[in-house]
């Protein structure tokens, strides 16, 4: 394996190709071999695994979970990385990169051609602009999925893990709690990439669950709630909730319902855990 992990063979690599960096993709490279080892250790990948890595690069930590996986997809949307993909990549047959937006690929149609439907393991090193719109995406479409070990914002990553009463905490952590277990895995300063971040970033593993561990009536409607309770945050419940005209809930219906809970009237949306959501989504289907 070439390793590409390091500041002076990513370098090379740049400077062979004239590759210049699109701030529009997020890109910031890892050069620290030590990091890549330790999410593909913490992803657990073995022979045994299909991989979906999202945002490649020159594909430092592609060579990597090629050593270790039966199968790697790589999708990369930046196509001036494809050429430097198809050099570093050349000595692995068990590779397919994919030229296209993540948002945009049919990932069960995916699933199902690479790896029969089974759960495949994601790994990524994800832009920061785009990364709670491809972690739902991931969760939400029912993708087959065992685990997805990703490197974050620290502060998002923090704002997944965190729970009831966090200044941090909100609908991402109550949606990526909903459908996973959160497992922070290490913190990586700026010093590990090229170009370097303006902040800390965070591996964090999240283990989808085969069953939610909660089951309310409509997960659309407490998703909903979840929402509008967090776009009114300074807000009690009983007055968020009945005036976002998305709900059409009067205030004494969710007064009513947070009484049958036993919560007090003017508590806020923050207070509230996951179950609680869902038994108060229910109250008030």
């Amino acid at each position: 394996m070439a390793d590409l992990a390091s500041p002076a063979k990513t370098a090379a690599i740049i400077n062979k190709y004239n590759f210049m960096f699109r701030k529009k993709f997020g890109q910031n490279f890892l050069i620290d071999a030590s990091v890549v080892e330790e999410i593909i250790d913490a992803a657990g990948i073995s022979e045994e695994d299909t991989v979906l890595e999202i945002g490649p690069g020159i594909g430092t930590m592609t060579q990597y979970l090629a050593e270790r996986a039966g199968r790697v997809i790589a999708v990369e949307i930046d196509r001036a990385l494809i050429p430097i993909l198809e050099d570093t990549l050349s000595a692995y047959d068990n590779v397919r990169v994919i030229n296209d937006d993540i948002l945009k690929v049919d990932l069960n149609r995916l699933s199902e051609e690479e790896n029969g439907g089974r759960p495949i393991k994601v790994v990524a090193n994800l832009p920061y602009y785009i990364t709670t719109p491809i972690i739902m995406a991931l969760l939400e479409k029912e993708v087959p999925l065992e685990s997805i070990t990703i490197m974050v914002q620290k502060e998002v990553a923090e704002r997944m893990k965190t729970g009831p009463g966090s200044k941090d905490y909100g609908a991402l952590s109550l949606a990526v709690q909903y459908y996973s277990e959160p497992v922070i895995v290490t913190e990586v300063p700026p010093h590990c990439f090229m170009p370097r971040p303006g902040v800390s970033s965070m591996v964090i593993r999240l283990d989808r669950y085969k069953e939610p561990p909660v089951t309310p009536k409509d997960p659309d409607k407490m998703f909903k709630l979840i929402r509008a309770s967090f776009n009114h945050r300074r807000k009690t419940l009983s007055n968020g909730l009945s005036t976002d005209p998305s709900l059409g809930l009067s205030r004494e219906k969710v007064t009513e319902a947070l009484e049958k809970m036993g919560l007090p009237v003017d508590i806020r949306g923050e207070k509230l855990d996951l179950a609680q959501f869902a038994e108060l989504s229910d109250q008030l289907c």
